[in-house]
């Protein structure tokens, strides 16, 4: 029992990382979730790579990181509306070059430095050890904020993830709760970094989401299970890094990543047992005319044309 307690109890600073680490898995959970459903893992790269000019320039300056993590964001996603509403550029190729852009004017502005090595690893790579009481407070205004949005704007979220169409004529326009979940991801993104690193709050942001989406269909039960997925890997990860010597904030992302691929990898040796194990047609069974096979027509091109009406 004490492999698993003791190091929580007996160190003041493993047990501010765990504070600091599940309010992560929170906000991510809740952001991840619908960065999955609206396929916006490209965009949540970019931004979580995209606040590093903004984080280094700050850091040159004397101003806080997290001020610089903001500016950077919003110069993001300003600089991706801007540009796909003024050119006919598509959306991923706006994202790909401010991706880069941003990506190589943060190395530029470390280049600057001949001292800003060790602000470059936690930058990139986070040090969830060496969080404070004020960053926790941050932490969770942030997830408060996120958690109202989401509940707030749940039902024109889902539309739009599912059909941006039909927000519009529902009378949410698409583009402006796209824009309010950019922001959403934005803040969850700005106030996780200096725990994982812009390098792998990307993965918090996916891992726990992603397998939440294998294992629940509604939007509740996938945000409740990336909740708990995330925080497990929290804890898991923090135990791993404090008895074997490993980097903190990538053991938390590793077995995130684990779980996901553990889930998914069950998921799919029960599918095809299923599969195998499913009775067949017997061959003495006439063919149903229904199923369209005789007539050369696609079975369920008729059923899916009815319920699509019945949809409708």
């Amino acid at each position: 029992m004490s492999w698993w307690v003791t190091p929580f109890t007996e160190n003041e600073f493993l047990l501010r990382s765990l504070l600091a680490g599940l309010l992560v898995a929170l906000a991510c959970a809740i952001t991840g979730t619908f960065v999955v459903l609206r396929g916006l893992a490209f965009l949540g790269d970019a931004l979580a790579h995209g606040i590093l000019p903004g984080v280094a320039g700050a850091l040159l300056l004397g101003a806080p990181g997290i001020v610089g993590a903001a500016v950077g964001a919003a110069l993001m996603i300003a600089g991706v509306n801007l540009v796909t509403s003024r050119s006919r550029l598509s959306n991923d190729t706006a994202i790909g070059l401010l991706f880069v852009g941003m990506l190589a004017l943060g190395i530029v502005i470390v280049s600057r430095s001949d001292s800003f090595s060790g602000d470059v690893v936690g930058i990139l790579f986070g040090d969830i050890l060496g969080v404070s009481g004020e960053d926790l407070t941050g932490q969770a205004l942030a997830l408060l904020v996120i958690a109202a949005a989401a509940r707030v704007f749940a039902r024109p979220f889902l539309l739009l993830s599912f059909d941006p169409e039909q927000a519009d004529v529902a009378g949410w326009p698409s583009r402006r709760y796209h824009l309010i979940l950019l922001v959403m991801v934005a803040l969850a993104v700005i106030t996780s970094f200096q725990a994982v690193g812009t390098l792998l709050v990307f993965g918090m942001l996916l891992a726990p989401a992603g397998t939440g989406a294998l294992l629940a269909h509604r939007l509740g039960g996938m945000m409740a299970w990336a909740a708990v997925i995330g925080s497990l890997s929290v804890y898991l990860g923090l135990l791993i890094s404090y008895h074997f010597d490993f980097a903190g904030s990538a053991s938390i992302v590793v077995t995130a990543v684990a779980i996901f691929f553990g889930v998914f990898t069950v998921q799919a040796v029960q599918q095809s047992i299923r599969e195998r194990t499913a009775p067949g047609p017997s061959p003495d069974q006439p063919p149903d005319p229904s199923s369209g096979v005789s007539s050369g027509i696609p079975s369920g091109v008729s059923s899916g044309r009815s319920a699509g009406v019945t949809r409708a």
